[in-house]
């Protein structure tokens, strides 16, 4: 690798640390432009969200290296958001040499990131309250998976009436590590769970599967906008539309640009190993456990 690559990474890691510094700060309520010394506020948060990012990559990273896989190192994406990131990837630059290989690889990062996300999320809850909801209050609602619906209630309890729980920056860095591990986790395409779902089943029911689930993403998204802008109100319209995203359309757009289909392995038939198996199960535990229906809705 070359000093300007290496720079490029390097720089890419500092600017998104900087950037999720600065959400972090700004989900505190602190004004930045007139507070810059307050900055520092914000660590809590992005050093939870970098970890969590970082480990995933570098999982795949060193499980590529470990088979022999040429891959870059983790690119990560700067972004003006409300998380100050568009998340980080590899690029694989060599052919998969065999399903084990392809199964460690592809589930290496999300099974490191989500136990890095489970400990961050523990300790950000531990340091989350209940706060009251107003009515005709506006704001935006975080979806809960199963995991973290059920860590919620071990560690907070259940909501008493009027009131939901404000996510402690830690605890909101570990609700996106659950989220995006989940994406990462779909069986679809060239995604990490695409990656295990190829290994496991081969090549034409992986085809099956990413284009059944991707279309059904595109259902539910249109369904979601139908409702909300083709349809009067109603209490049957609301409660449907509590049940649908619209974001799924726009992943299930992205899902047919990038492409659904999967490259072969040079060695498909070398067995795989029935621990390979097990991890595959694991990972498609990981999903359901860390799946959320409707992430995000406005109240």
């Amino acid at each position: 690798m070359s000093l300007r690559q290496l720079g490029l990474h390097v720089s890419l890691f500092v600017v998104t640390f900087f950037t999720t510094l600065a959400a972090g700060a700004l989900q505190m309520g602190i004004n930045i432009i007139e507070e810059p010394y307050r900055l520092i506020e914000g660590l809590p948060f992005s050093a939870s969200l970098m970890a969590i990012l970082l480990t995933h990559e570098l999982s795949h990273y060193f499980a590529s290296r470990r088979h022999h896989t040429s891959a870059t190192l983790p690119y990560f994406i700067p972004a003006p958001s409300i998380i100050g990131t568009f998340g980080a990837f590899i690029k694989m630059k060599s052919p998969i040499i065999s399903r084990k290989a392809l199964i460690d690889i592809g589930a290496s990062g999300p099974i490191a990131g989500f136990a890095v996300a489970l400990a961050v999320t523990v300790y950000g809850l531990y340091h989350s309250e209940f706060v009251s909801i107003y009515s005709g209050q506006i704001g935006i609602v975080l979806g809960d998976s199963i995991l973290f619906s059920l860590l919620s209630r071990l560690i907070l309890g259940a909501p008493p009436e009027g009131k939901d729980i404000l996510l402690n920056p830690v605890a909101f860095a570990g609700w996106i590590g659950f989220f995006v591990t989940s994406m990462n986790l779909l069986p679809i395409g060239q995604l990490d769970g695409g990656h295990i779902a190829y290994a496991l089943l081969g090549g034409k029911n992986h085809r099956r599967l990413s284009f059944t689930l991707t279309t059904l993403l595109a259902v539910a998204g249109l369904s979601a906008i139908y409702l909300s802008y083709g349809l009067p109100s109603s209490p049957l319209i609301s409660g449907l539309k509590n049940l649908l995203w619209e974001g799924w359309a726009i992943w299930a757009l992205l899902l047919y640009i990038l492409g659904l289909n999967h490259p072969p392995v040079i060695y498909w038939e070398i067995p795989l190993e029935r621990s390979r198996k097990y991890i595959g199960w694991i990972a498609l535990a990981i999903f359901v456990l860390t799946f959320i229906p409707v992430p995000f809705r406005v109240m």
